[in-house]
């Protein structure tokens, strides 16, 4: 049967690619030249560079099937890379060889993106991008050197499947960690839709029929440059009912069911320690709407990695992670059991709940606590300083680019410059350059714009090194990217209804 493909997708002739930074608008820049592809010998020139002698290989499989699982004590289908979402994650050390071969079990083509990874762009796994689709039944294995430590994952790049639970995490350690830490701990956050009401796909139709949130939103196309910086993140604002720091607009989609490690509060996930040990806490949200306040009944927690990459310790109350965002958090354990609550934020549905419980302590928490901590001090961008050791080389930006995030007044239709995916203009880029991006908001909801192949660092908000940034209603932020890594990257909102109706773009570089 031939298969009929979205406008979302390109075909794939002749065994190569066609790319999509060939497609659509006039690109903003002036930059010409041939777009480098997946195939490109740059590709593995700059591979090789990453290579190190006598580096281990990783090898796993990673099977992505149907399964039916326990959460919240119903019966649910879905889709997973192990027997529950969250599991089949692969640990690895700073330059090893990772072989991951992806066994597509599912009943639909897919692909494996390995989130935060400034991998090789073959490797990448955006479908018709980077490489063809896995056809169901079929089989690819992804060969790929990791060349920086820290907390990422890898997750679905096709349609609605990361809104199942299809998402696990990809821990690459370092040999020479400065955090001195006893227990080490992952904890992947998400809202949670199967087996309790709507499909992702009814979810989505609803949006459309109804324009979702864009009758609150500015027309499409408009500039709202100008508005402040991220100044919402202040960390003076608290969760819940009480207000959101993202402002605006915080989510589209309610859910019934938000969990921790595929746990829902009924079951939760406990973090096992003895008093007085130092806990890291890896927090990871793999949620599609939902950005997760996360605070521990009783402690403080001590920011030291955004995003992987290290920052100077920062001590708060509580972590705001937008969709994609992962924050390293270590805690010092008191005696006794505490919850841990993963608030949705200015969301009114039920939090995601997991506990720390100390080896020296009987103690139980009740299900529904939400600790002061919520409402304390929260963390915001400018807290975050890049370490020495990762900061990118001192250079003034060779030219600053600035795309807008835009949407539709009507017919949930979501675009960057006002053109939808695969419509927008690329962002065209040559090896080797500093380009400056300013990423503007022209709507009333927050989006986490994630940036393939590369991570970006901060600028004006503090100087994280990050590949996922929250951009604020009618707000701005500029980030630096070090242009060394060629291929063809997507950008785009790590909100998984905003992605598929078009808010996307690609980082494309020319020869």
């Amino acid at each position: 049967m031939m298969r009929v493909w979205s406008r979302r997708e390109l075909l794939v002739t002749g065994g190569g690619v066609l790319l999509l930074a060939s497609c659509g608008a006039k690109a903003a820049s002036t930059i010409g030249g041939a777009a480098v592809g997946p195939t490109d010998s740059g590709v593995e020139r700059r591979d090789v560079s990453r290579r190190k002698a006598g580096a281990a290989t990783v090898r796993a499989t990673v099977a992505a099937a149907p399964v039916t699982v326990s959460i919240g004590g119903r019966e649910v289908s879905t889709w997973a890379f192990g027997d529950r979402p969250g599991a089949g994650g692969i640990r690895a050390k700073v330059g090893d060889l990772v072989e991951a071969t992806f066994v597509n079990g599912l009943p639909a083509a897919n692909t494996l993106h390995w989130h935060g990874i400034a991998l090789r762009n073959d490797m990448d796994g955006v479908h018709d991008l980077t490489q063809a689709a896995v056809g169901a039944g079929e089989r690819f294995t992804y060969r790929f050197t990791v060349p920086d430590a820290g907390t990422h994952w890898f997750h679905p790049h096709m349609g609605l499947e990361l809104d199942k639970g299809l998402y696990a995490p990809l821990i690459v350690e370092d040999p020479n960690d400065p955090v001195d830490f006893d227990v080490d701990v992952t904890l992947m956050l998400d809202d949670w839709l199967d087996g309790y009401g709507r499909t992702q796909e009814e979810v989505l139709a609803g949006l459309r029929a109804s324009g979702g949130h864009s009758a609150e939103m500015g027309s499409g196309g408009s500039s709202m440059g100008g508005m402040g910086g991220m100044g919402g993140m202040s960390g003076s604002s608290s969760s819940g009912g009480m207000g959101s720091m993202m402002g605006g607009l915080t989510g589209d989609v309610s859910y019934p069911l938000h969990v921790i490690n595929g746990r829902a509060p009924s079951e939760r996930e406990t973090v096992r320690a003895a008093a007085g040990q130092r806990v890291r806490l890896r927090l990871i949200n793999a949620g599609s709407d939902t950005a997760y306040r996360v605070a521990i009944g009783g402690h403080r927690l001590t920011v030291t990695h955004a995003d992987g990459f290290p920052v100077t310790p920062v001590e708060v109350d509580n972590v705001v992670l937008g969709m994609g965002e992962r924050y390293d958090v270590i805690v010092t354990a008191q005696s006794g059991a505490f919850p841990i609550v993963a608030v949705p934020e200015g969301k009114t549905d039920p939090a995601g709940e997991a506990v720390l419980v100390t080896s020296d302590s009987a103690s139980v928490v009740p299900v529904g606590a939400r600790p002061a901590e919520l409402s304390g001090r929260t963390l915001a961008y400018r807290d975050l300083v890049a370490t020495e050791a990762v900061r990118l080389e001192p250079k003034a930006p060779d030219r600053t680019e600035r795309i807008n995030l835009t949407a539709t007044a009507s017919g949930y239709v979501h675009g960057i410059n006002a053109k939808s995916f695969p419509d927008s203009a690329p962002i065209r880029v040559r090896e080797g350059e500093r380009l400056r991006l300013r990423v503007v908001n022209d709507t009333m909801m927050f989006h986490p714009i994630h940036l393939h192949g590369h991570t970006f660092q901060m600028v004006g908000e503090g100087s994280a090194r990050k590949d996922t940034v929250n951009v604020l209603p009618m707000s701005a932020v500029e980030f630096d990217i070090a242009a060394d890594n060629p291929g063809q990257w997507m950008l785009h909102c790590h909100n998984t209804y905003h992605l598929e109706t078009g808010m996307a773009t690609v980082l494309s570089y020319r020869a």
